[in-house]
């Protein structure tokens, strides 16, 4: 089955027509093809939608247009209404989900689940806010009503959403609405709609073929004593507007016909690409990883899983990549940078505060400055807080051997440095080592794309606050 064809209305200037031509071209779409699927929903708080299409019998809805954001399939909202077009009821609470609601995409990836099919109508509020721009994200076709220059001026910003987000602009109309056919002018534009017709042209706009005329008539079919709205084709068919009508529903019912791949399965296939995009990115991040821990080398990666380890570690060179222990990494901490006189065991509070404090903070190792001999390399040790902000930073002399109760014993810091920041003559380098707390239960979910992005940020702020 074939994505439904989306339509959009979308203006940033009240009053310029969307809601009646949004509920109007529905209706002479389904006049024009009687087995076309016709869907209308709308994200404007006026429910004219609901007043115009709903049958007479009382229904609990099933739903409505917000439910369209937070998992619902679209055919499980729908309500059939009058002249045969189904419709998702409106809703007065999307205000409120404002707020909680950031990505444009939300709208199309629900669409593209559904079994719509046929063509899909979505009205939109005057202004650019994430509901409309849900719906341009999604659309196939998008007409702006515009009735004057200032209109004309606020179609900018929706030519700017479809730049900023990388869509073509192929789907975009300006649609001239409200034209006043009793306005005349001297010169080479006759009327208003010549005159909106060179503006939109001027600045590189695509329109309609045709305009929409203002008219009393149908002006006065959303006012009358039983609150009802009339639709142009049963009480308006001997007006200009019903012609209008007409040549509109035309042009969109041929688009939706000559259009090869609809922009939801555009975007389907954009999201399987993104996927395996993001799957090639984790498994080369992963195949990178060294096997053991990083301290002292107990195995820790397979090709299956990776074991219960307590940070992940990367060098700015991205030479080196892996896991530590818990146990490995506190321990090497409190005994090197926290100076403690005896041993920290995992029972020991000192352990739980560090365990706590971890989960907040970056860790980064490094050459201390401006020590470059051979023989008094110093090693620096930084914490930073989530946001890449340095909180402390201590610096030690390396010693590779260090003096014990009955003999003298190599640093266990020296496996670590050897494995990631030592060059081959044993020297520390430039580069340095960024280190970071993970989940014991799910090591790797730190390479997924949005952890892994957060941790590359820190490491490139950090290096910029580096001495």
């Amino acid at each position: 089955m074939a994505a439904p064809y989306i339509v959009t209305i979308s203006s940033e200037k009240g009053g310029v027509g969307k809601t009646t031509l949004a509920t109007n071209l529905a209706i002479y779409l389904k006049a024009l093809h009687e087995d076309l699927s016709v869907t209308l929903l709308s994200f404007d708080n006026h429910f004219s939608v609901d007043q115009m299409f709903r049958l007479k019998r009382k229904e609990t809805p099933k739903g409505d247009v917000s439910d369209l954001f937070t998992g619902a399939s679209p055919n499980e909202l729908i309500e059939t209404g009058e002249y045969g077009v189904q419709f998702i009821p409106s809703c007065n609470r999307l205000s409120m989900m404002r707020r909680d609601l950031d990505d444009p995409a939300a709208l199309a990836r629900a669409l593209a689940k559904s079994t719509l099919d046929g063509i899909v109508i979505i009205d939109t509020r005057p202004d650019l806010d994430i509901f409309t721009q849900n719906a341009l994200y999604a659309s196939d076709r998008v007409i702006v009503p515009v009735k004057d220059a200032p209109s004309m001026d606020n179609c900018r910003h929706i030519y700017d959403f479809f730049d900023a987000h990388g869509l073509s602009r192929k789907p975009l109309r300006i649609l001239p609405c409200l034209v006043d056919g009793r306005i005349h002018f001297d010169g080479p534009f006759r009327d208003p709609y010549q005159l909106l017709k060179a503006y939109a042209i001027n600045r590189g706009y695509r329109c309609m073929e045709g305009y929409i005329a203002k008219s009393p008539k149908v002006e006065s079919l959303n006012t009358n004593p039983e609150g009802k709205i009339y639709p142009v084709l049963t009480h308006g068919r001997h007006t200009e507007v019903h012609v209008q009508m007409t040549h509109v529903a035309r042009q969109i019912y041929l688009n939706s016909i000559d259009t090869d791949q609809r922009r939801l399965e555009e975007y389907l296939a954009e999201m399987v690409h993104a996927e395996q995009e993001h799957q090639s990115a984790y498994e080369k991040r992963r195949s990178n990883l060294q096997p053991g821990c990083l301290v002292c080398g107990k195995p820790l990666v397979d090709k299956e899983v990776i074991g219960p380890a307590g940070y992940f570690a990367q060098s700015s060179d991205l030479r080196v990549s892996g896991y530590l222990e818990e146990e490995c990494f506190n321990s090497l901490v409190f005994r090197h940078f926290y100076g403690a006189k005896r041993t920290i065991e995992a029972h020991d509070p000192i352990w739980d505060l560090f365990r706590e404090t971890a989960q907040r903070s970056y860790f980064l190792l490094q050459r201390a400055p401006h020590t470059r001999n051979f023989y008094q390399q110093k090693l620096s040790f930084y914490r930073f807080d989530d946001n890449g902000l340095e909180v402390s930073h201590k610096t030690i002399e390396l010693q590779e051997f260090e003096k014990r109760l009955l003999s003298k014993e190599r640093s266990d810091l020296y496996p670590l440095l050897e494995r990631t920041l030592f060059d081959a003559q044993g020297r520390l380098g430039d580069a340095f080592l960024l280190l970071r707390k993970v989940s014991s239960d799910l090591p790797e979910e730190i390479l997924f794309d949005q952890n892994f992005a957060s941790f590359s940020a820190v490491m490139a702020k950090a290096s910029t606050q580096l001495p």
